[in-house]
């Protein structure tokens, strides 16, 4: 296959920097160019899942929505990795809490991330693979959160294939393993990119609590989550 892809329209290589960060919202990804990046050019619409190249602090980088679920980021960080030449892919997104020291609007540094997914299944390995984030960027995260002041938690999180998992008490059994939140991309992302030996990490939001069961906005998931967005711009 060459590009473009059937997902992604850009025809030029260039067109997308070797780092980029990937919120399951497209909509997320235009307010973090509108609102971070300068000199901005848009180089995907394919299934309005919106791309932007542009710099911030002189440095290029790019944005571009995922979709929800394993199946959608694993096909566009693939086209990414393998066909773009991405080298750092970062997930900014949002996340349930599972455990309750995790208040609403925290920051989850995700350092790997277990899954109730069989996407793992189609590398035929003689065992349980470990999706696990890249150190030099989980190490960089760390610093510009610390740096910031903001409230982050660094650890394991739950990628899920279900957001209405008929197994109602199944994130209890989780938080007692002491995972610290559920999303539902990031093993898919950790495999591609080690797979193919480039970084990636997820920094997520806590949007609402399994716990206590708090929680925000469509909008403020949106709009209003930019801690884990000027943290994954300065890695």
């Amino acid at each position: 296959m060459t590009i473009p892809t059937p997902h992604i329209s850009a025809n030029n290589k260039d067109l997308i920097a070797e780092t980029i960060l990937l919120p399951g919202d497209p909509l997320r990804a235009k307010f973090i160019a509108d609102n971070f990046l300068e000199d901005v050019v848009q180089f995907n619409a394919v299934r309005n899942m919106f791309g932007f190249t542009g710099t911030y602090n002189g440095k290029r980088i790019s944005v571009m929505g995922t979709g929800m679920g394993m199946p959608s980021i694993g096909i566009y960080s693939y086209e990414l990795i393998n066909f773009y030449g991405v080298k750092n892919l970062i997930r900014v997104g949002s996340c349930g809490a599972l455990q309750p020291e995790l208040k609403l609007y925290d920051i989850v540094i995700g350092m790997s991330a277990s899954t109730n997914s069989n996407y793992l299944h189609q590398y035929n390995l003689p065992g349980t693979f470990a999706p696990t984030a890249s150190f030099s960027l989980l190490e960089k995260a760390v610093k510009v959160a610390r740096d910031l002041g903001v409230r982050y938690h660094v650890g394991n999180i739950l990628s899920s294939d279900t957001f209405y998992d008929d197994d109602k008490e199944a994130w209890k059994r989780w938080a007692k393993m002491g995972v610290l939140a559920v999303e539902m991309e990031a093993a898919a992302l950790y495999a591609n990119a080690a797979r193919a030996s480039v970084n990636a990490l997820t920094i997520l939001t806590v949007s609402d609590s399994l716990v206590t069961h708090e929680e925000t906005t469509a909008e403020e998931r949106q709009t209003a989550f930019t801690n884990m967005m000027k943290i994954a711009l300065e890695l």
